[in-house]
């Protein structure tokens, strides 16, 4: 198989940036190390609570090992982002609408590496996106759990890193260890905190405040606090009907949460130039994979 070095594939990514003119396009990835701090639920209900905005949200599940959030959404995708690989479908045949005029990229496990990936298969990928990036305003980037190359790939190639943090320590000190090496290794110096599944709004900025202890002594970046999102048994009912908690049971705490959450983010300057481009996301995302060898999709 023909490999494709980074440069190549920005270059040959160059002439297809002209083929659209796409509004501004902010990436946001969501992750947070360990598993089970609610990283999909977030990324659900925020993709959900940003749409009822009016925004044009399109929510990847890049968690490829253990693609859930069609199950979380109750959704039934024919196709997925391995389809789109190998030619058999065009982006926009694998997008599945979800509440509220949510676009849902279904996720793809172990079906290629990136990094092996052909000059046409790269430039099929980019143009895949590209066709679909006039009608998106916002990208939600759900990782997967740990600190995997794949995490770390699709995190350096979103404009904004959310990390999502509990009050335990094996959340914390994983939150840390994401927010290391990607400084240490990779030079990002900001990144958003959600403190999940509190008990209370001072829970939260205690939990932020542990976090900004630890980097402020160990690491030169800046944390912002996005603020809470409480404990609240309406989440876990509405997962096990298969609906976001902010459709599901609207008046509830973590539901204005999750709005007050996407109403922050609404806010956050707009990306510009190419860099406001959804292909963007995906060359930056290529040129990572590849800068490993290996990366599974």
């Amino acid at each position: 198989m023909i490999m494709l070095a980074p440069e190549a594939s920005m270059d040959q990514a160059s002439g297809l940036r002209q083929m659209v003119n796409p509004r501004p396009v902010r990436a946001v990835a969501v992750t947070g190390g360990k598993g089970g701090v609610g990283k999909t639920n977030v990324s659900v209900n925020l993709g959900v609570a940003a749409s009822e905005l009016g925004q044009k949200v399109m929510l990847l599940d890049a968690d490829l090992g253990l693609a859930n959030i069609d199950v979380v959404l109750g959704l039934h995708p024919q196709h997925d982002l391995s389809h789109v690989l190998r030619g058999e479908s065009t982006l926009e045949d694998i997008l599945v609408e979800g509440p509220s005029g949510l676009k849902v990229i279904p996720g793809a496990s172990g079906v290629t590496s990136l990094a092996s990936l052909t000059p046409a298969e790269h430039t099929g990928l980019i143009r895949a996106f590209s066709e679909v990036a006039v009608d998106t305003e916002l990208l939600i980037v759900d990782t997967a759990a740990g600190i995997s190359d794949a995490v770390l790939s699709f995190s350096r190639a979103s404009h904004e890193i959310l990390v999502v943090v509990c009050d335990e320590p094996a959340s914390i000190t994983d939150a840390y260890a994401i927010i290391k090496l990607l400084h240490r290794d990779y030079g990002h110096h900001r990144f958003r905190i959600l403190a999940n599944m509190v008990r209370s709004a001072q829970e939260g900025r205690e939990l932020y405040n542990k976090m900004c202890r630890v980097s402020d002594r160990y690491l030169d970046v800046t944390l912002s606090f996005l603020g809470s999102i409480p404990y609240d048994d309406s989440l876990r009912k509405a997962v096990k009907t298969q609906r976001p908690v902010v459709q599901a049971f609207p008046r509830s705490r973590v539901a204005q949460a999750f709005r007050n959450l996407a109403k922050k983010i609404e806010t956050w300057p707009q990306p510009g130039g190419a860099n406001g481009q959804v292909q963007f996301f995906v060359e930056r995302l290529i040129k990572y994979s590849s800068d490993y060898g290996e990366m599974v999709l």
